[in-house]
């Protein structure tokens, strides 16, 4: 036991070296945020908060809406993730299990498409929308990314791995394919489901890019962009920006928290091989 705690130190090591290089720039956001102005800018920095400065966080409230863009980041976010698990879980299923001609090249081609980068067809994206008259709309933020790729693919990887007893089974009982997908493959499958809506929650709540494009008007800005043009105002003001960033996070690290179980079980049930 004590040899084999010995050869292990160097990876228990190396793994703490990790952590706490990845928690460094986290304690320092929310230690930051706890500052005031002047200690903020002090050299060398204070670890620890001489004066706690909670009332920056209601400084953020009280320089931006930040209600109104996490009201409308909460929005976005909820009806993306279900437009991604309504068209996804139907859509790999269909490439797991239904036999239709062409299905291979049709998945192959699906997956050629995650290759493509945003700027390749960000601007015929954008013609669209504004042809639609959806500018500057919650439709323009959620419409273009009910469709998850990647979730399809890691969902078909997973029921590919389902014993076909059970399919047989369901279909002797008479089962048809939409209860089968209802009473057999979504309860079999909570696992990657889960892993599918953290991961697109976290790349829903923190979309920057596209949101900046497609929104002009203050009241329908989501989080991130709103954050951006109040970092763009308090760009000396390093208490207040730690603070709205502090915010922004909390919700992202208490899902994950909430779905770790779920995350960890679809890496090591689901995998990704045929």
């Amino acid at each position: 036991m004590a040899k084999r705690t010995v050869r292990n130190l160097p990876v228990h090591l190396l793994l703490i070296m990790g952590s706490v290089s990845m928690l460094l720039p986290f304690y320092w956001m929310v230690v930051t945020s706890l500052k005031t102005p002047l200690e903020a800018l002090l050299f060398p920095p204070t670890w620890i908060p001489a004066k706690w400065q909670f009332s920056n966080y209601l400084e953020v409230f009280r320089q931006i809406p930040l209600w109104r863009y996490l009201g409308n980041t909460v929005l976005i976010t909820l009806l993306s993730v279900a437009g991604i698990l309504f068209t996804g879980i139907p859509a790999a299923y269909a490439f797991a299990r239904l036999r239709f001609p062409g299905r291979e090249v049709l998945f192959m081609l699906l997956l050629a498409l995650m290759m493509i980068p945003l700027p390749v067809y960000l601007v015929p994206s954008y013609m669209i929308l504004y042809r639609l008259g959806w500018i500057d709309t919650y439709a323009a933020m959620i419409v273009p990314w009910i469709v998850n790729i990647f979730s399809i693919f890691l969902l078909r990887q997973h029921i590919r791995q389902l014993p076909q007893d059970l399919f047989d089974a369901a279909r002797i009982d008479g089962l048809s394919t939409l209860q089968t997908l209802l009473r057999i493959v979504i309860p079999l499958c909570r696992a990657p489901i889960a892993t599918i809506i953290v991961f697109n929650v976290i790349s829903s709540w923190n979309s920057f890019f596209w949101p900046l494009i497609v929104t002009n008007s203050d009241h329908i800005r989501p989080l991130q962009v709103g954050l951006a043009y109040f970092s763009r105002e308090q760009s000396t003001n390093y208490t207040l920006l730690m603070a709205a960033t502090t915010l922004s996070i909390i919700p992202l690290v208490i899902l994950f928290f909430i779905a770790q179980k779920q995350i960890i079980q679809s890496q090591a049930r689901a995998g990704l091989k045929e």
